[in-house]
Order: structure tokens, then C-alpha cells, then sequence
């Protein structure tokens, strides 16, 4: 696509520039990677052993991909600013958009805010007294020990969000170098002394017979933890928030998806396995059971206090894990929040560019949170059950995503996308129809209560009523903080949110529009979201110059092609193809007549004969053509120019030498008068001079007779 395209109207849109570069691919990989994946979250997993394998390649088949493909389509087509945010609120409106933000945000603080008591719970292993730490984790022990231990937590999280609020290049460096160090570098070392422990003889704590693959059926509360399974692949679509920090986000933000998919497998899949197989069923527990897979594994070479160096790597990876989802979310709501969702005060922008009070406001309530869950008498199963609460919210946030997914692809079935779901409509519906159906799925199983951890968790009323009581709060806080921005005029005018593309062509909510007029040329040079639209667009325009085949280039060099040449328009009525399925078929598009073209004497200029077009040479390569044409412009528009300012400097000159000539004329003008003034008034004095000293002289003026 050229960078100015005239549309059906005429209006020139600039084309969407890309973004600031300040994120590389290789960074939003590692990102995303911290957010999904981790060793710590395999330990939950284990449970299942083998057949946890299977769970695994459920979860990436039915949620990771589905997931991974809309989130693509989507970024590709809608890549300004917001995630999730831009695409529901581009499919289904603002209210579930704004939703989908808050969910993000508050699942954030509630496991990160539940986290920090159990975190306080394992200090112990950052030390050589292996015993002493596994005794302390699993007894309680008086607040005078704890508290001062989780205040210490609390300041370690603090300076983690603090450096999140440096920007981009820094939480993004710490992100890529963390999650290398702190989860592959010890995934690697444990698969390699995994087989050295296989080696000497020890036997796996889980049947390794390809049967056990099988889940086995124990009734609908065994299954209550594979909803963590659905948890863990959830993320993916965390960093759209950074979009606009890649150079060419169309394209680096599905790659990254994809990449980000095959590696999370790879750490859940090798992870939990060998944990299930040094560990066995009953010793496993959530917080101190990846430190004794280290002991143990470590002990195979003579060197058990490994758990210490993974342990001390580990929080490599918890550092990267803590600044990306700190970020993230706030970054993201911040976003949004400018353009009217949030009272002003949440809106500032530090110099880095990240909305410091939002996140320091978060964290916070973390620490609120942090504190709340200390007085419980039981930490394991509230952490058990606020992950449970947190999957049901999360669960939801992708129904919605996958409901504005499905709805784009009808409202707005032109609207170039980068990335497409393969298989039409038949594959957008399967794909987006079984994320649907598995995260609702995955919502129904989070009710049970694990029975892995029913003495720890409580009644099963119990357990669901606090998790009612979490989303009726979330559910509430959405709602009132929606409604109270819609009281308010809260806009930020400098704010750099894109409006919705619906609000752009004049709707007042997502409606069918036929347009193909790419999202990023629609919102180039308009106001900021919560401010009136600067120009509208029809809803159906269409823009002649778009590739309607299957190689985009060849479109890019006609259009700048025609527009070198002054051809903004088919001068006859063209057929453009519907981006979309190619069997929809066309839709005629008709244009003004161009005008008549005629020569320097008034004469019209014939149309050229058949036989000279067919002779005339076809171009071999268009782009090239349009690169010379372009610069033979660029010299002409620069020769006329300087013939233009010679002209103007010309004119000026022989417009001073007339006014000179003007004013030296008038000076000789006056000299002249002065001097004939002069000599009349000379003879008249000398004569009357002579006629005072001799009367009988004659006056000046008079004749003597003549006799």
C-alpha cells in the first residue's frame, strides 16, 4: 500500500506508519513466555503424571491454539493501540471491552496479591538448611517470624514495579534475559540430570506405560484442577498492549504468538513430567515441591544443595514474571483510561510513557490483598481457590474474545487483515466455536472444588460462595466504574487511543460495514478516542487501489503506479474483490467520469489508436516503474521550483529598478521646478534694485516707447 491512497471520496489517508521499534520479536517471545509459562506452574500438573501430558496437548489444541490464531487475525487487523480492548470493543462494544481490561487487571493483582503470603512461606529454601525450610513451609509459625519476612516480599515486589514504570526497553531487556535464565537454563540442566537419574536405576513415581496417557474418569472433582491447565495457556494476548512498540507489528506479533505457543508447551510438557517422576503423588505440594525435584536431581551428581542455585535462578524468572504483568495489564487499562474510563487521576503518563499511579495503585491493592490472605489461617487453600476464582474470570475475558472475533468476521468481512484464520468461514466458526465451548467448559469445572485439596479448601459451598464473592466484586467494580465515566467527562485530548473503526464511519455501535479500508489508514490523523471524529467515513467505502489477489506486492506497485501518473480513479466502472472469502464473488464500485483532456490550443486530445496502445511496452516490473516515476517528479517538482523562485527573484528586481526609476524622475522633476522658480524671481529683484537708486529707469516688466 502506498503511504497517501485516495479512497472512493477522494480524501487522501495517509498510510499507517509502523511502530516505534523500541520491542524486537525475540523480547515479545520471552514475554509472552513469562506471562504463560513457568516450572512453578507444572507442579499443580503433576497430579495427573503422565496422562498430564495428554491434559497438555488438550489445552493447546482446544484453548492455546484457537486462542494463539484469533488473537493473530486480530492483532493484524486491528493493531492500534488496546489488545483485547480494541478487538471487543471493535466486535461487541465498549462496555465488554472495558470489562475485558478490568478482568485483566484485577486477575493480575489477585494472584500476584495471593502470591506473596506463600512466596513468604519458602524463604527458607534460599538457604543450605534444606530440612528447616521444608519444616517451615508446612507448619505455621507466629506473626513476629512471618510478618517481617513478607514485608520484605512486599519491598522486593514494590522495586519490581517501580522498574516497570521505567518503560519499555527496560521491563522488556529484564523479561528476555530472566525468563532465559530462569527457566530454560534449569529446564535444560533438570532434562539432562532427569536422565541421569533414569540411569542409575531409580524407577519413575508414575506409570510410564503408554495406557496411562488415558485420563482416568474419578468423578467430576478430580477433574476440577485441569481447569489450571486452560489457566495456564491463558496470557497469550497480554502483550497486545506493546503493539505498537514492534516495527512492523502486522507481522512480528503473530510470529511471536506462535513461537510463544511451542515453547510454553515444551516447558509445561518436560516440566511436569519430571517433576511426576521424582516426586511421587502424595509428597507433591504447591509450594516447596519444585525445590525438592532440584534436591533430588541434584543429589545424582553428589550435589543436593542444586535446589539452592535453581532456587536463587528462579527468581530470575519470578523478577521478569513480576515487571512483565506489571506492566502489562496497567500499561494496557492506562491506555484506555485516557481516553475517558478512568478519572484523571489514573491517567498520567511518567517520561517513560507508563501510567505510573495506575500501577503503583495496583500494587497497592496487591499489598491489601497480600495482607489479607496472611491472617488466613490456611494459605495453600486460599491460593488453591483465588486461582480457581481468577481461571472463571479469565475464562470469560476469552469468551468475549471469541465472540468479537466471530462478530468481525461478519460486521466487517473487507477489512484487510494481515494474518487470517485458515478455512473461511467453516474455520474461523470451528476454531473460535471450540475456544467457546472449552473456556465455558473450563468456567463449569472451577466450580468443583479440587479434591486433591478438599481439606484444604473447605466445604464445597463454601468454596463457591467466595468465589461468587470475587467475580460479584469484580462484576460490580466494572460496572461502576463504567457507568462513572460516563458521567464524566474524563478525555484526555492528547491521549494517542485510536477511536473504534465503527465510530470512525459514523455508527454509534459495531454494525455491518463493507469498507476495506485497512483500521490503521481510518484512524491516521483523527482525534484520540473520547473526542468528536475529525472525518467521518461511509461505512461501505471502498478503496480501488487494495491488492485483490494473492500477492500484496503487485497491488502496492499499481497503486503507486497510478498514483505517480495523477490516476486517483478508474476512469470506467471497477470491479474490486471483497477481501474475505474469495467465493463471495465482486461488488461493482462506480467513480465520477474522469474530466477531458485537452492541449495548449483548446483542442481536445484524441483518444490513442488500438495498434499504438498494443505496441506500447508492458512494464516488467511495476514497482520499479513507479520508483523511477516517482523520482522523475521528485526532479521535475524540484526544477520548477527553482524556475519559480528565478521568476519571482527576476520579477522583483525589474519591479525595485522601476520604483527607483520612478523616484529618480521625481527628483529631477523638482530639481527642475526649483531652478525655473529660481531664474524668474533673480531679474525681477535686480530690476527693481536699479529702479530704487534711478527713478526715471523703466520698471522690470514694462516697455519703453518706441519712437
Amino acid at each position: 500500500m502506498s503511504d497517501n491512497t485516495k479512497s472512493k471520496s477522494g480524501a487522501i489517508v495517509k498510510g499507517a506508519k509502523g511502530g516505534t521499534g523500541n520491542l524486537t520479536t525475540l523480547a515479545l517471545i520471552m514475554m509472552n513466555v513469562t506471562v504463560i509459562a513457568g516450572l512453578a506452574n507444572d507442579v499443580q500438573q503433576s497430579f495427573y503424571g503422565l496422562s498430564s501430558v495428554t491434559f497438555f496437548l488438550l489445552g493447546g489444541l482446544l484453548f492455546f491454539l484457537p486462542t494463539g490464531l484469533v488473537a493473530a487475525e486480530l492483532a493484524s487487523g486491528w493493531s492500534q493501540r488496546g489488545g483485547i480492548f480494541r478487538w471487543v470493543g471493535e466486535g461487541v462494544g465498549v462496555f465488554p471491552a472495558v470489562a475485558c481490561l478490568l478482568i485483566l487487571w484485577f486477575q493480575t493483582t489477585f494472584t500476584f496479591g495471593s502470591g506473596i503470603p506463600s512466596m513468604s512461606a519458602t524463604i527458607g529454601f534460599f538457604t543450605t538448611k534444606y530440612d528447616w525450610a521444608v519444616d517451615f513451609a508446612k507448619n505455621s509459625h507466629s506473626w513476629k517470624v512471618t510478618l517481617p519476612i513478607m514485608i520484605g516480599w512486599l519491598a522486593y515486589y514494590w522495586f519490581c514495579c517501580f522498574l516497570a514504570t521505567k518503560g519499555v526497553k527496560t521491563f522488556s531487556k529484564i523479561a528476555q534475559y530472566g525468563v532465559i535464565l530462569g527457566t530454560f537454563l534449569p529446564l535444560g540442566v533438570m532434562t539432562i540430570l532427569a536422565v541421569v537419574w533414569l540411569c542409575q536405576g531409580h524407577a519413575p513415581a508414575i506409570d510410564m506405560a503408554p495406557s496411562a496417557l488415558v485420563p482416568k474418569w474419578e468423578g467430576m472433582s478430580t477433574l476440577a484442577l485441569a481447569a489450571g491447565v486452560f489457566f495456564s495457556f491463558a496470557g497469550i494476548d497480554m502483550n497486545a498492549a506493546h503493539i505498537k512498540d514492534l516495527k512492523k507489528p502486522n507481522k512480528q506479533f503473530p510470529l511471536a504468538i506462535f513461537v510463544s505457543m511451542i515453547l510454553a508447551l515444551l516447558i509445561f510438557i518436560v516440566g511436569t513430567l519430571i517433576i511426576a517422576m521424582v516426586i511421587p503423588n502424595k509428597q507433591i505440594n504447591l509450594l516447596y515441591t519444585l525445590f525438592a525435584t532440584y534436591r533430588a536431581l541434584g543429589a545424582t551428581i553428589g550435589f543436593p544443595d542444586l535446589y539452592l542455585v535453581f532456587c536463587w535462578l528462579g527468581m530470575l524468572n519470578s523478577f521478569a514474571a513480576l515487571i512483565t504483568n506489571l506492566a502489562g495489564p496497567s500499561y494496557m487499562l492506562g491506555q484506555a483510561g485516557r481516553s475517558g474510563f478512568l478519572p484523571k487521576f489514573l491517567q498520567n503518563n511518567n517520561k517513560h510513557g507508563m501510567p505510573s499511579r495506575l500501577m503503583y495503585t495496583q500494587m497497592a491493592l496487591m499489598t491489601i490483598i497480600a495482607f489479607i490472605v496472611f491472617l488466613l489461617p490456611n494459605v495453600e487453600g486460599f491460593v488453591a481457590l483465588i486461582t480457581q476464582a481468577i481461571t472463571i474470570l479469565y475464562l470469560s475475558y476469552y469468551v468475549l474474545m471469541f465472540v468479537a472475533f466471530l462478530r468481525l468476521r461478519y460486521q466487517q468481512p473487507n477489512r484487510p487483515r494481515g494474518f487470517r484464520v485458515p478455512g473461511g468461514m467453516a474455520g474461523a466458526w470451528i476454531v473460535a466455536g471450540i475456544g467457546i465451548l472449552v473456556s465455558v467448559f473450563g468456567i463449569v469445572l472451577a466450580f468443583y472444588p479440587p479434591a486433591q485439596l478438599s481439606a484444604e479448601v473447605g466445604s464445597g459451598a463454601t468454596y463457591d460462595l467466595i468465589i461468587i464473592g470475587l467475580l460479584a466484586f469484580v462484576f460490580i467494580a466494572c460496572v461502576l466504574i463504567y457507568r462513572a465515566s460516563r458521567k464524566h467527562d474524563w478525555a484526555d485530548p492528547t491521549n494517542q487511543f485510536a477511536p473504534f473503526t465503527w465510530q470512525i464511519e459514523g455508527l454509534t455501535k459495531p454494525g455491518k460495514a463493507l469498507s476495506n479500508i485497512p483500521t490503521a489508514l481510518l484512524s491516521e490523523g483523527q482525534n484520540p478516542m473520547g473526542l468528536p471524529i475529525k472525518k467521518h467515513y461511509d461505512k461501505d467505502e471502498m478503496m480501488a487501489d487494495l491488492p485483490t489477489g494473492k500477492d500484496p506486492k503487485q497491488g502496492e506497485a499499481a497503486a503507486a503506479l497510478l498514483k505517480q501518473q495523477g490516476i486517483t480513479e478508474p476512469s470506467e466502472p471497477a470491479k474490486v474483490a471483497l477481501v474475505g472469502d474469495p467465493t463471495v464473488g465482486v461488488k461493482t464500485v462506480s467513480y465520477e467520469p474522469q474530466p477531458v483532456h485537452t492541449n495548449a490550443a483548446g483542442d481536445m486530445i484524441p483518444k490513442p489508436a488500438a495498434a499504438d496502445v498494443a505496441a506500447a511496452p508492458v512494464p516488467v516490473d511495476a514497482a520499479a516503474d513507479a520508483r523511477r516515476a516517482q523520482a522523475e517528479a521528485q526532479v521535475a517538482s524540484r526544477n520548477a521550483r527553482e524556475y519559480h523562485d528565478e521568476a519571482v527573484a527576476l520579477a522583483n528586481e525589474a519591479k525595485d529598478d522601476a520604483t527607483l526609476l520612478h523616484d529618480a524622475h521625481a527628483v529631477q522633476v523638482d530639481e527642475a521646478e526649483a531652478h525655473e522658480a529660481q531664474d524668474a524671481v533673480k531679474p525681477i529683484d535686480s530690476v527693481d534694485a536699479a529702479q530704487a537708486t534711478d527713478p526715471t529707469k523703466p520698471a522690470s516688466g514694462t516697455s519703453q516707447p518706441k519712437h
